[in-house]
């Protein structure tokens, strides 16, 4: 669901201070205001930005719950599939 990635997005940036959360979210590719935009409206977080925070955050904010509507577990057995065929 949307709401939890909005939940988990949103509980990760709290206990950090503004300078960390402008880094945070320049280190995915975007500002400060637009995860604002996503945490407190209807923005929907696109698959390439729920990447980035799923990879910026360590994994705590999930790609899948920032963005149900992108099959990541197809992309991921794709990729098994083809680390399978190299060995």
């Amino acid at each position: 669901m949307a709401d939890l990635g909005k939940i988990k997005l949103k509980k990760f940036l709290k206990p950090l201070t503004k300078e960390q959360r402008t880094t945070f979210a320049a280190k995915c590719g975007t500002t400060l205001g637009n995860l604002n935009q996503i945490i407190y409206s209807t923005t929907p977080c696109g698959a390439s930005l729920a990447i980035d925070i799923d990879r910026e955050s360590g994994g705590a904010v999930r790609c899948d719950d920032l963005c149900p509507t992108a099959d990541f577990q197809y992309l991921r057995k794709q990729e098994a599939e083809e680390n399978l065929c190299k060995t």
